[in-house]
């Protein structure tokens, strides 16, 4: 008899099991964090990366497996930053949110559960180097993606 009545509870369990699954995956925006409000560049400086593995800067970093190189280019500044912005338009999931004369903030959110990670661009005009930082807004490890992503985006901007 008890088999009986464990049989619906555990049918609900389960329904309620996929429901929460069902709602993670497809509202992604509850893992998307809050946006940064110490990003930018200071006296040509991106800012430094926290002590976690999940960011990767061409400039500043606590430790040497956050160090990634700058990306060379040629051409003056604004042709640069319209051919980065083209290669970051072929890329899914991007939202360009900030953009200077020599800067650009952008989003790049994951397919699966939406986190977002905050990608910077400073066009250093007298070496001709883009500098980058790019940092995930949660968790601690980001199993190299942000490190992937610059040197996809390297790669990308080499060939346009």
């Amino acid at each position: 008899m008890n088999t009986v009545k464990s049989k619906p509870i555990a049918r609900y369990v389960v329904m309620a099991i996929a429901l929460i699954l069902a709602f993670l995956f497809w509202n992604n925006h509850i893992f998307a964090g809050t946006a940064p409000t110490n990003i930018g560049v200071e006296n040509g400086k991106l800012t430094v990366c926290p002590a976690t593995p999940n960011c990767v800067n061409s400039q500043v970093s606590i430790n040497d497996s956050q160090k990634i190189s700058p990306i060379q280019f040629t051409g003056d500044i604004p042709t640069t930053i319209a051919k980065l912005k083209q290669t970051i338009a072929s890329m899914p999931r991007t939202n360009i949110v900030k953009e200077t004369n020599n800067y650009l903030y952008v989003e790049f959110a994951s397919k699966l559960m939406g986190f977002v990670d905050d990608v910077e661009f400073y066009f250093d005009n007298d070496n001709k180097l883009i500098q980058v930082r790019s940092a995930s807004r949660l968790g601690e490890s980001d199993l190299g993606v942000n490190r992937q992503r610059i040197e996809e985006i390297r790669t990308l901007l080499a060939a346009v």
